[in-house]
């Protein structure tokens, strides 16, 4: 008998692998470009190495110059990536469950940036995401970063919105990562991959990691300026 369903998955749900160049069909780019600025933003494959998992590098550099024909755009400053819809089936839209799981997990190389992790769910009001900060210890190295997935913040547009409803675990429909710290100049992330797991060795070292919820929210909270004031495209 399999008691999977009593103590919970005991294998990750993968969510996106870069095992190869056609992992990035499954993703879309953003910035502040579609709103007329000026950030560049790129992802591209690199194959497994010698030293390097097979990865995603999500890369670009960031500008809070301002388009000259457009009045309505106060600020600019972000580039970001996420997965695409993942279609229907004759049963319906095609979504994750992460319900079962504890963690988000990713295995990233980072600059040291500030980076966010985004989540879109299937929620009743669409442009909702749900975000934490991605807290590495080691830019410049490969890590494996985990983040309970109920120090998630709910957003809207970048700020947090209240009440602060649960996400809809059961209903995922993207996961991806942006930098919108408007921080100018080049940004730099490898990304190998992000799955959902219930890995709990070393819990003491995963606090490291990632931060309670009240510090998240009070990430959002005092940085009121890392997103443009006016709406950009829904994503």
């Amino acid at each position: 008998m399999n008691f999977e369903g009593v103590h919970g998955p005991s294998k990750p749900l993968p969510l996106i692998q870069f095992e190869d160049a056609d992992s990035l069909e499954r993703c879309k780019t953003m910035s502040d470009m579609d709103i007329g600025g000026f950030s560049t933003v790129n992802i591209d494959y690199v194959p497994k190495s010698t030293t390097e998992p097979a990865h995603a590098h999500f890369h670009g550099s960031i500008s809070t110059d301002l388009p000259p024909d457009r009045p309505d755009v106060f600020r600019t400053g972000y580039a970001a990536w996420r997965t695409l819809d993942r279609g229907y089936t004759i049963f319906g839209k095609t979504v994750w469950d992460i319900d079962p799981y504890r963690f988000i997990a990713l295995r990233v190389n980072s600059d040291g940036r500030k980076y966010f992790v985004n989540i879109q769910t299937e929620s009743i009001v669409p442009t909702d995401i749900h975000q934490h900060r991605l807290y590495t210890r080691t830019p410049g190295q490969w890590e494996t970063v985990l983040i309970p997935l109920n120090e998630f913040v709910r957003t809207n547009h970048g700020m947090v919105v209240e009440p602060q409803r649960e996400m809809l675990r059961q209903k995922v429909r993207t996961i991806g990562l942006g930098s919108i710290d408007r921080v100018l100049g080049p940004f730099s992330l490898r990304v190998a991959g992000i799955w959902a797991t219930n890995w709990a060795d070393g819990e003491d070292q995963q606090q490291e990691y990632s931060w309670s919820l009240k510090e998240n929210k009070k990430e959002f909270e005092l940085d009121t300026d890392r997103m443009p004031e006016q709406r950009p495209p829904r994503v």
